[in-house]
Parts: C-alpha cells; structure tokens; sequence
C-alpha cells in the first residue's frame, strides 16, 4: 500500500507540484487538452472510451498535478449541472468552495430549465449510467491510495454538499446524485476493508495460536500492522461517509424535488442492503419507514424497491421485524395506492414479508390483499394473486407427502377445494375469470388439472371424506370452465389487458397441446358430466359452454365418436327439459359449434340438429293449434308446455307467428323473438340474391306490420314486454335504415325504412319514461323485486341497455339529430349512470355535423332553462342550484368542443346565434324597461365565449347589439348582469378605449336617427335592393340598423382596409363641419354600401343559406331563422378563397377612424393658416 500524503485539513486545497501551470491544460484520455477543447465532460457524455481508461487517466493526471487535475474534475460536475461557466485555477487557489458556487450560480442561466439529467433523449439517459459508473470506478481506482491522501475526497466532498445545498434545482440534483454514488461507492470499499479486517484478524488469530516453536513473530507484527493500517483507513472511510450522510443525504432526502428524493432513498437502500451491519439499523431505516408517506408515487416507488432488496434475503429479513412492525399497517395500505405501480410493488414487498415470516400479517391484512386478485387492473391482480397462492396453496404438511399426483385424493384436488372455498367466500359470484386470470402465472399447474376436477364432480367421496355441496359444486364447474377458455384463448377476460397480444412460437405449442388436452379428456367425461346435473340450470349452461374450445378433429382420429352420439342426446334431453333462456342459448352456441363444415363429424351432427328441430316444429304448430282455440274459446290456458316450446322457437330462431295475447306477456315477448329472427333470415337470404323475385315485397310488407305491432306495444302495461317490443324496433330501424344500401347493395333499397315522426316521439318517450328515473322508481315498479344491490345492478345495465339502442339511432341519423336535445340534458344528472354514454353519443353526433350538432346542445340548455322557468317562475336567481346546474352543464359541453377553434368555429357561431335570439325572443312579463324573459341565458351562454375566435368574437358582439337598445346598454341592476357579462366575454381586447369613443360617436348618432323616426314605424327590414346574394351579407351590414351602445367596447381591430388615394385626397378637400355630416351620414346609411368593397362570407353562415328578413325593431320579436350547414367536404370547398382571412373582415369601425384622423388633421391645419 503507498504511502499516505501528509494529513491536512478538511476542506483545505493544498498546492501541488504543478500549481503554477497555465489553468486549462489536462490530460484526458490520455492525451493533453487545451481550453476550448474536449473536456471530461465532453469525453463522459460521448462515451466513446471505457468508463475504466477515463479514470485511469484521470489518475495519471491527478498524479502527475493533482491541483489540475482536481479542476478538471470539479468543472466535470459544473458542466454535469448544465452550468456554462468554468471554474478557474485562480479561482480555485484563492477562492473557498461558496464562494465558486456563487459565482457559478451568477453565470448559471435557469431560464432554460433543462440540464443533463433532465433531458430526454437516448444519448442524455446513456450520459446518467455513465456519469454513475465513472463516479463507482474512480473511487474503485482510488480505494487503495489516493483517497487517503485527505486532499482530492476532501476537496469532493466539500465541493458536492455545498453544491447540494444551492438554490439552483440543477446544482442540487447533480452534486446529490454525484454524492450518493459517491457515497455507494465507499459503502463497497469500506465493505472490503471490513472483509480484509476479518481475514486479518484470523490470521493473526490463528498465527497467534501455534505452538511457540512453530509461531512467527515477524508475520504476528506484518498482520498486527496490517489491521491497524486496515482499521485507520475503516475510519476514514467512515469520517468520508458521515459527512455525506450528514452533509447532503439528512438534507436532500426531503429536498423539494421529488427525483432527488428518489435518488436519496434508492441510494439508503443500496447501502443497507450492501453493508448490512453498519447500516441496517432503525437509525437507517426510518429514513425508508417515513418516506412511505412521501407525495409522490415515484418517492414511495423507490421506498418499496429499497425494502424489496431487503426482504429478498430471509437472513436481513429476519433484522426488519421490528421496522415491520411499526410500519406494516402503511405498507398493507399502500396497496390501494392511487399510483398503480406503487400498489403492485407493496403487494410483491407483502409477498416477501410473507415468505420471511408467516407470524407478521395478520388475517385481516391478509384479506385486504386477497380481495385484488378482482381488480380490474392485471398488474395488480397478478400480485395479489401470486401472495394468494403463496399464502394458501405453499404450505404442505407431512401427511400431504404420500398422496397421489391426481385425482379426487391427490394434493391438487386438496388445492382444488381450497380454491373454491376461497372463491365462495369472496362473494363476488360470476367474477370466475378474474380469480382464474390472477393465479394463472403462478398456479397454472394447478388450474390445469382438470383430471382432479373431473374426478371431485364425478367420483363419490371415500369414507370419511366430506362431500361438495352443491354450491361448492356449482364454483368448481364455473372455475374449469374459465380455466379451459384461459388455455385456449390465452388472453386476458374483458376488463384486463388492452386485447389479444400475438402469442410467441412456445406459447402457441403451449396453447395446441392443452386444447388437445382438454378435447380428449371432456369428450369422455362431459356427457357423463351433463347426464349428472342435467336438471341444474347454473352447472349445465356452464357445462355447455366446453365443446366450443374442443379440437373437433380428435373425435375422429381418436375414435371417440360414440362419445359424440352421447353428447349430442345429452343436449337434446337438456333442451327438453329446460326452459331458460341461458340454457337454450348454450345448447344453440353448442350446436354451432360442432356443426362445422371442415370436420368429419358435420353430417353426423347436422343430422341430430336436423330431427330436433323437425320435432320441436311439430309440438309448437300442435300447441299453437290448441291454445288458439282455448283461447277463443275461453280465453284461458296452462302455460307450461307451451311457454316452454315457444322459448325453444324463440332460441332456435325459428318461424313464429306473432302472437296478441295481452294476457301471457311472456308469450308476447319471446313470439315477438321468434318474427324479428325470421325477418332477420329473410333478410340475409334477399341480401345474398338468392330469394325469388316476390320475397323483397313480402318481407318488406312483413316488416312494416310487425314494426307497426311493436310500436303499440310500446303503450303495454307490461314493462317487459314495453322494454322488448323498444329494443326490437331499434334494431330493426337501424338494419332497416338508409346504411344497408351502402356496399354495393342498392338493390335493397325498397326495403328501406324511415320511422315517422310519430313513431320517433313515441321512442323518444319511452326513453324518458323508462331510463332517465331515479333508482327508487325503478326498484317500485319492479315486480316484486328485493331491493338490494344486485337488482340495482340489474337494472341499470337494462336501462343503460335501452339508452344506448336509441343513441345508435341519433349517431346513424336514423332519427333526427335534436331529438338528442332530451338526452342531453340528463348529462349531468345521470352522470354516474349514464355518463359515458351520452359522451360519446355526443362525439359521434359531432362527426356526422358539427353545425347541427351546436344546435342540438343549445337547444338542450334552452329546454333546461324553460322547464327552470316554469318551476321557479319570471324571476331567476342566478345562485340556485337548477341555474348553476345548467351553467355546470354547458361548461362541460364547452369542453368537449376541444382547443382546435378552426375546426368547430362555424359550429360555435350558429351556437352563439341561437342563443342569443332565444335570450330575446320572449319580452318581460312585467312590461318595458324590464330584462327579456330568457335574459339569464345569456350568462349560460357566455361558457361557450372562450370557443370563439377573435373575429368570430366581434361579429357575434354586433350581432348582439341587433337586439338591443340604447337603454339596455345603460342598465347597470342586478337584473341586467347576464348582459353585462355575456357583452364582457365577447370582448378581444386590444384598442378598447380608442373604439369605446367610436362607439359612443355611432351611438349617439342612432339615436338621433331614431328619434326622427316617426312613431307607427315599429319594424324595419331591409331594403331588397340592398341585399347581397348571400346571406352572410346581412351579417356584414349589420351596421345599417343597429344601435351599439354608448358603453359598449368595440372589438380589437383585426384587419386594416387601404382606401384608394384618389378617394383619400377628394374626402380630404372636405371642410371640417361637412366631414361631420359625412361621418353622420355614413353612419346612417352603411359603409359597407358605400365602399366598392366586396363583401365576404362570415363563419356565421353557411355559404349556401339564405337569410330571410330579420326583425331589427327593439320590441324582442325575432324571427325563428333555419340555417342548415355545411355537411360534407365539397359543399365547404365551394366557400370563398378568403373565408377564413382576417384581412376579408370588413371593419366599419377601422374607416371612421381613418376618417376622423383625416378631419382632423386638416382642421388643425386650417386653425394653424387662420393663426398665421
């Protein structure tokens, strides 16, 4: 070992051999660098050398000039920083380390906010590892000299906690992270020194031990040196980590940025994990036990690792009881922590602390486990499901060592068992394939044994066993099924995992071998399966959900096909003997299944399905027969036998006439089944061209008659026959409608079916009346259902069920967009119920006209805002909570109009038209000199202000003042506030003072004009001559006829309009008073008219529309203007060139200014001639 330099004092910068060369010049990578050229920095961040040849010419260097080289490794963790100033050789011999920082924090631009560790990008992430790797080797390097010689770690570390300690978040996050890999670095040395201390004293021990004779004395003095050198270089190593501890670690695991915190943490737990006897300890790990509570899940994230690390080795683990203990409870809640990733980590960390020690959770922390193997999210349930298995299935006692490896007496059928009871106890029935989905990684073996779940269903327990009820039973079968569809499709169920992943080359093996599995061992046993529990509605509709994953080709290469033959009579008996629908279903789903054309087995097969349905056709045209006749002849029946036969048609998609027989609702709904799927076959066989010439007819008369019976069922005192007779008609409209002669199928267009009015107001009522109830309701008008949760449930996914067949409807335009107005309303009512179905029944309805669309939703506030009206009467008070439900409400509806104005700015401004005529529409109740009625609505309408362009802000803005007079402008009562702050939200900014006098000039100048009127003239409308072929010319010229109030700010100008200079220098030859009458007169009558300006297209209407006459009298009369939009591509291309330019917007505002600066001008010239 070389010997030590002479001993200095901490933080002192002593003057080596080479202090007197020039500053900047250092050899890197073994070659001498000028100023201005590569850096260490620059050779870290390139990273084109080993991270080893770096060092080890740093060292050289140091060696060498250690004053240089230390500059050169104090500027390395500068430059680190994203610093760009430098630290010079001046600066460093007379200058202590606060001072440097000072001045580099002077020269420091934070402005930028980015620096190395911050920055994306593949190089700055490759820049972190090998900054962290040059920091490990150089201590590495150094750890049997240099950094004893109480010079270069002083220096260091006195650099790096002052630098810790600055201001300047990019400062503090380098020298952190510098000083914690620092810190793991001497962690590892002194770990070696400690190792070495203990080789060295066994050594010396057992030197020491020999008999005299053979003892040496010289080697008992080399080992006495040894450690005692060993031992002073222990202590230095541990002054060095104590004062990074102290000095940056106590302080910047709270700092006020979480990833330094992060670093801080990671680092503690490297440092326990490592040297376990200095640093595991509560004094150590209290630091890890309080950051748990940490903000951010990225902080508590590293908590969880640094425990993990721990746990993961059963002899540190044993030395956490007492940390475990007291902070147990916060990792047992930390998996329900919002940040997903945290919750998974506290799960695996449970999992380990479960492996340590079996005595540490208690049930009840065991149980807030066990219930995520539900979750929605995979990770976590995973986790959740791994600590399950671990928990219950790990454990074997001596007397489980001699069972057999299958079947009913095997461990696997124990585990089997235990799985069932779990599920049973959990209470969350019918979530089978979640708990299945959660213990396949870890317990497929077990999933897998379909042998031992065969064997426990079929065998009869031996004595002294006790048997499965029936329950018990019932979960078994729902499990095996779910298990053999987690084998064969080999995907997460609905709910986990974004859909089907592509399978890798083993896991496809996988997947064929345990379907092949699963074909050879159910075609045996499902028949006797099915004979057992054929009368058991929930064990038998399960059961037959199995030969839909067989391998069909085995039947026959396996010779397996009398099983088959019983397969199929064991369906046939299920069906004869059932009359739920789910059953009949599953035997339906069977049967297509297995009637497969690629197979062998088809003709078999189709042969049974053939003599089934040729017999249940006999016994239903037989009871049909009967109970028509007992029908008319007394108007009673027993139902069984033929409610029976008739769910049976009704599944098998059979023909049926429709039978009116208000008196068995049952029979109505599963007949009205039976006609829609025969008008469903007809249509495929008409679509295919394969019908005669006279079946188009047919069927179209056939359907229309069985839509018009469904629509009279809709009146049914029956809510089940109601709610089926809806949903029938809604899928009917939609196959029936215009989209079914899309893809080359215009040969169908006869059959195209658009409902009435009548008939979409009837929909539309059922709507209102069925599914926007309270809860309440609905459990009340049940027939005597229980109310409990799970009918709740129930009858919210029916009526969630029915909503989303009618906005199917309004997205397909098969009935008309408004009627979404109804619906819309009830966005924030049922948002928990219905929420996301009126969202997205919005977005769609957008996409097909964004124009119609805005209407639709304006029109939805206004039908809110009457229905407010007519329960709290003329007077609104703006505080109530019907008022800020609506303002709510069209807040979200702003919303959804995204930030992308361009798109929806026509959409905007027809809404903002419609508002604003609906506010004035109806006058005051209580006479003139009174707000309008619907004023309020003005503030509901100002949510959409934000959506408008600026220009769109100031067409919108006159079109309001259209409306209003000289003395609404003035009213400052509370009354009038909707008004005041609809006119506020309107306005762009920008030169409001100068066009406020504008405005007020114009005013005063209507006003006048007005008042010259004569008395009679109530109405005006515009003249025809004056008309612009388009109808956004009315909009242009709105100037002619309108009153802009004295107080009113006009708009920010956005455009300027250049005047011809010939025109320009005749208005200047004008005298001062005439330019007055000009200004007054233009004012008048238009400028607009004046101008030989073209005029333009405002977004405020379509291109193609035609505004009638607009009643411009201030007696709140508006006319109810129909402005269709733009609906396709090719109409909005014909709109002109500069549609959307600022510089086509003609500002009347913007020439009376340049005119009034013209008059003037010259009237201060002819003042200043007159003076002279």
């Amino acid at each position: 070992m070389a010997a030590k330099k002479g001993k200095k004092a901490p933080g002192d910068k002593a003057k080596g051999g080479g202090a007197g060369r020039a500053p900047g010049l250092g050899r890197v990578n073994g070659h001498y660098q000028e100023n201005g050229m590569e850096t260490l920095f620059e050779v870290v961040k390139m990273g084109k050398s080993a991270t080893q040849s770096v060092v080890d010419d740093w060292i050289e260097a140091y060696k060498h000039d250690r004053d240089h080289a230390l500059l050169d490794l104090i500027n390395f963790f500068i430059q680190c920083s994203g610093c760009k100033g430098a630290v010079s050789g001046e600066m460093f011999r007379h200058m202590q380390n606060s001072e440097i920082i000072r001045k580099m924090t002077e020269e420091f631009d934070e402005d930028g906010g980015d620096y190395p560790f911050t920055m994306a990008g593949p190089q700055w992430k490759k820049f972190r590892i090998n900054f962290c790797d040059f920091i490990a080797v150089l201590v590495r390097q150094c750890q049997y000299s240099i950094i004893y010689d109480e010079y270069m770690m002083d220096t260091v570390i006195s650099l790096l906690t002052g630098l810790s300690d600055s201001q300047v978040r990019a400062f503090r996050h380098t020298s952190t992270l510098a000083a914690m890999k620092l810190m793991t670095a001497l962690v590892n040395v002194a770990l070696n020194l400690s190792i070495n201390m203990d080789n060295t004293q066994r050594q010396y021990e057992a030197e020491r031990n020999k008999v005299l004779a053979k003892r040496a004395n010289d080697r008992l003095e080399n080992l006495l040196q040894k450690r005692k050198e060993l031992q002073e270089n222990q202590d230095e190593i541990e002054n060095m980590m104590n004062a990074i501890f102290k000095g940056v670690f106590v302080h910047r695991y709270r700092d006020a940025i979480a990833e330094i915190r992060a670093i801080c943490i990671e680092e503690i737990g490297m440092w326990m994990k490592l040297y376990s006897d200095a640093f595991l300890n509560d004094s150590y790990l209290k630091y890890v036990g309080w950051t748990m509570h940490d903000k951010q899940g990225e902080v508590r994230l590293k908590c969880l690792g640094a425990l993990q690390g721990l746990f993961h080795s059963r002899e540190l683990g044993a030395r956490l009881e007492l940390f475990t203990s007291r902070f147990k409870d916060r990792i047992v809640s930390m998996t329900l922590d919002k940040e997903y990733d945290v919750a998974v980590q506290a799960i695996k960390l449970l999992t380990l602390v479960l492996q340590s020690s079996d005595e540490i959770l208690t049930a009840e922390d065991c149980e807030s486990v066990y219930h995520l193997v539900y979750s929605a999210h995979r990770p976590i349930a995973v986790s959740a499901g791994e600590f399950l298995f671990k928990k219950l299935f790990s454990h074997r006692g001596p007397e489980e060592e001699g069972l057999p490896r299958r079947g009913r007496q095997s461990l696997n059928g124990s585990l089997i068992k235990t799985t069932v009871f779990f599920y049973l106890e959990s209470e969350l029935h019918e979530h089978g394939a979640y708990l299945v989905d959660s213990l396949w990684d870890c317990g497929s073996e077990l999933l897998k044994d379909w042998e031992s779940m065969i064997s426990l269903l079929l065998d009869e327990p031996v004595s002294g066993e006790e048997a499965l009820t029936d329950r018990q039973e019932t979960a078994l079968v729902e499990i095996m099924l779910c298990a053999i569809r987690q084998a064969c499709e080999c995907h997460p169920p609905v709910g986990r995992g974004t859909g089907k992943r592509v399978l890798s080359a083993k896991e496809k093996k996988t997947q064929l071998d345990d379907r092949t599995r699963i074909t050879e061992m159910f075609a045996v046993a499902l028949p006797l399966l099915l004979a057992k529990y054929c009368v058991d509605i929930d064990k038998v509709t399960n059961l037959l959900q199995i030969p839909k994953y067989f391998d069909l080709d085995i039947y026959t290469t396996g010779r397996l096909e009398k099983h088959l033959d019983a397969l199929l009579r064991q369906i046939w008996e299920v069906q004869d003997k059932h009359t739920d629908t789910e059953v009949l279903e599953a035997s339906s789903t069977t049967y297509h299944s297995l009637c497969n054309e690629e197979f062998t087995i088809f003709n078999r097969v189709d042969i049974a399905r053939s003599q089934l349905l040729d017999e249940l056709v006999d016994k239903f045209n037989t009871l049909l027969e009967d109970f028509l006749q007992e029908v008319g002849a007394s108007g009673r029946i027993s139902l069984p036998d033929y409610l029976s036969t008739c769910k049976c048609r009704s599944a098998w998609n059979s023909a049926a006439h429709l039978i009116c027989s208000p008196p068995f609702p049952q029979i109505v709904i599963h007949a009205m089944q039976c006609t829609h799927y025969i008008i469903l076959w007809h249509l495929a066989k008409v679509s295919d061209g394969s019908s005669l010439k006279g079946d188009m007819v047919t069927l179209r008369k056939q359907m229309r008659a069985f839509c018009l019976m469904c629509q009279r069922y809709l009146n049914s005192i029956n809510n089940a026959v109601k709610e089926q007779a809806f949903t029938i008609l809604c899928d009917l409209l939609l196959i029936f409608s215009h989209q079914m002669m899309s893809s080359g199928r215009e040969q169908l267009e006869p059959l195209v079916y658009t409902p009435d009015s009548s008939l979409q107001a009837e929909l539309l009522n059922f709507i209102l009346d069925q599914v926007f109830i309270d809860q309440d309701e609905d459990n009340n008008s049940t027939d005597g259902q229980q109310d409990d949760e799970a009918s709740k449930i129930e009858a919210l996914h029916k009526r969630r069920n029915l909503l989303a067949a009618y906005c199917k409807l309004i997205i397909y335009n098969v009935v008309e967009i408004n009627t979404g107005a109804d619906i819309f309303k009830q966005y924030m009512r049922y948002y928990n119920d219905y929420g996301d179905i009126i969202k997205e029944t919005l977005s769609k309805t957008r996409q097909i006209d964004k124009v119609q669309c805005a209407k639709t939703l304006v029109l939805s506030l206004q039908m809110l805002f009457n229905d407010m009206l007519s329960e709290l009467g003329f007077n609104v008070d703006r505080s109530t909570s019907a008022f800020c439900g609506i303002k709510e409400l069209s807040r979200r509806f702003s919303l959804t109009f995204g930030l992308d104005q361009m798109k929806t700015r026509e959409a905007i401004a027809m809404l903002h038209k419609d508002g604003i005529e609906f506010a004035f529409k109806e006058p005051s109740p209580q006479g003139q000199g009174s707000p309008p009625l619907n004023l309020a609505f003005l503030d509901i309408l100002s949510e959409f202000s934000s959506k408008l362009i600026h220009q769109d802000k100031r067409t919108v803005h006159k079109y309001l003042e259209r409306f209003m007079t000289v003395q609404m402008a003035l009213q400052r009562d509370d009354c009038w506030l909707p008004l005041i702050s609809y006119r506020n939200s309107l306005q762009v900014g920008g030169d409001d003072d100068t066009m406020s006098v504008i405005s007020g000039i114009s005013s005063r100048g209507s006003t006048r004009s007005k008042k010259s009127k004569s008395a009679t003239a109530s109405k005006r409308k515009l003249p025809e001559e004056n008309s612009c072929s388009s109808s956004d010319a009315v909009w242009m010229n709105r100037e002619q006829n309108m009153q802009t109030p004295v107080m009113m700010h006009s708009p920010h100008l956005t455009s300027t309009v250049l005047r011809d200079p010939k025109k320009m220098r005749q208005e200047d030859t004008q005298p001062h008073n005439k330019c007055l009458c000009v200004l007054l007169s233009r004012r008048g009558s238009g400028l607009m008219e004046d101008d030989e300006e073209p005029i333009v297209e405002d977004v405020m209407m379509s291109s193609e529309d035609r505004l009638e006459d607009i009643n411009e009298d201030m007696n709140f009369e508006t006319m109810d203007i129909d402005l269709p939009a733009s609906k396709n591509r090719r109409e909005r291309s014909e709109l002109k060139p500069d549609y959307f330019d600022p510089s086509s917007i003609m500002d009347d505002s913007v020439r009376i200014i340049n005119f009034l600066q013209c008059c003037f001008t010259y009237l201060l010239l002819f003042l200043c001639n007159r003076s002279m």
